[in-house]
């Protein structure tokens, strides 16, 4: 009786689990890495000079629209609600100075005319800043 040879079977390294480990290690590392920024650079800032700087102080122009319809400006009030009135009053404030800010408040029941009418005359003076004052609603 003649025995075949039995044929030796080939040893090898499943090599599924190391790869599926390694790439596990690579997700792990990439999502605990921190990276930083490559815009940070170590530069020497001058320093400031010890000398006081002079700032120009803006004063700004208060217009106040009562209920009524009239104006006030910086406190004043002037003589009627008309917009020539408001014109020149506004003239001599700005004196020039096209820059001052001014803010426009007015009450709740003033009629919006009277507030076009102020912003109106504003822009017609070539004003470039001007705020209006609201209030936040009282929260019940």
């Amino acid at each position: 009786m003649q025995f075949r040879r039995q044929p030796i079977p080939e040893e090898s390294i499943n090599l599924t689990p190391l790869i599926d480990v390694v790439f596990l290690l690579l997700i792990f590392f990439m999502v605990s890495t921190t990276f930083t920024k490559e815009t940070h650079l170590q530069i020497d800032l001058p320093e400031a000079s010890v000398e006081p700087v002079e700032v120009a102080v803006v004063d700004s122009i208060d217009i106040v629209v009562s209920a009524n319809g009239d104006y006030s400006i910086n406190g004043k009030t002037l003589v009627n609600q008309q917009a020539k009135t408001l014109q020149r009053a506004l003239k001599t404030m700005i004196a020039g100075n096209k820059d001052k800010p001014i803010h426009l408040t007015a009450d709740a029941t003033a009629s919006h005319q009277a507030v076009v009418r102020a912003m109106d005359v504003a822009g017609q003076l070539g004003v470039s800043q001007m705020k209006i004052t609201t209030r936040q609603p009282v929260e019940e």
